[in-house]
């Protein structure tokens, strides 16, 4: 897992300074930045992207209701996939034998997700609850764009469902991903 550098160093981001909070995005989209999984998660159609939630406030922030949205350039609403359906898209059964005409349960299926990778999958995905003052969470959000050429093109990412320390909910983010295709390597 990499180490998250504070929200606003990050070219694709969103402020709210009044709040003291920033979200951060890092699309994982590259071969040279995939390296840090064993899966090959492009060949599997799945989009990997680092979230980074920074609070520079003096109160903790809950995380908890959090919803996330990529919508791509061509209107396309991806939500994040859950475990299970990450599972499913790097499962991939294929079976040995020979097909008959009738359905005899002459085949096995082969495939499966070693154990290596389903707590790779549970290690990176983004999971914190809160933030707590002037600090920063971090993780992976996975986006099924098996279908979608170039997902990130005139993307914009929607994270709701933030609240601060009363309960009350907070100014949604939103970030464009346009800076990143801009951007030397989209690193910070």
């Amino acid at each position: 897992m990499p180490k998250p550098q504070p929200a606003k160093t990050y070219p694709v981001h969103d402020e709210h300074p009044t709040e003291g909070l920033a979200v951060a995005l890092d699309p994982y989209d590259t071969a040279e930045k995939a390296k840090i999984f064993t899966v090959d998660y492009h060949d599997a159609g799945i989009l990997p992207i680092f979230v980074i939630v920074s609070n520079d406030g003096d109160q903790p922030v809950a995380l908890s209701g959090m919803k996330a949205q990529l919508i791509t350039g061509d209107r396309t609403k991806l939500n994040p996939s859950s475990e299970d359906d990450i599972y499913r898209r790097l499962n991939r059964p294929h079976s040995s034998g020979t097909n008959y005409p009738l359905p005899f349960p002459t085949r096995k299926v082969k495939g499966g997700v070693s154990q290596k990778t389903m707590s790779e999958i549970q290690s990176a995905q983004f999971g914190a609850r809160a933030v707590e003052p002037h600090s920063s969470q971090a993780g992976f959000l996975f986006f099924d764009v098996a279908d979608i050429p170039k997902p990130l093109e005139g993307a914009h990412f929607y994270l709701t469902g933030v609240r601060d320390s009363k309960g009350g909910e907070l100014m949604y983010f939103e970030v464009s991903l346009e800076k990143y295709s801009s951007s030397p390597a989209g690193k910070p």
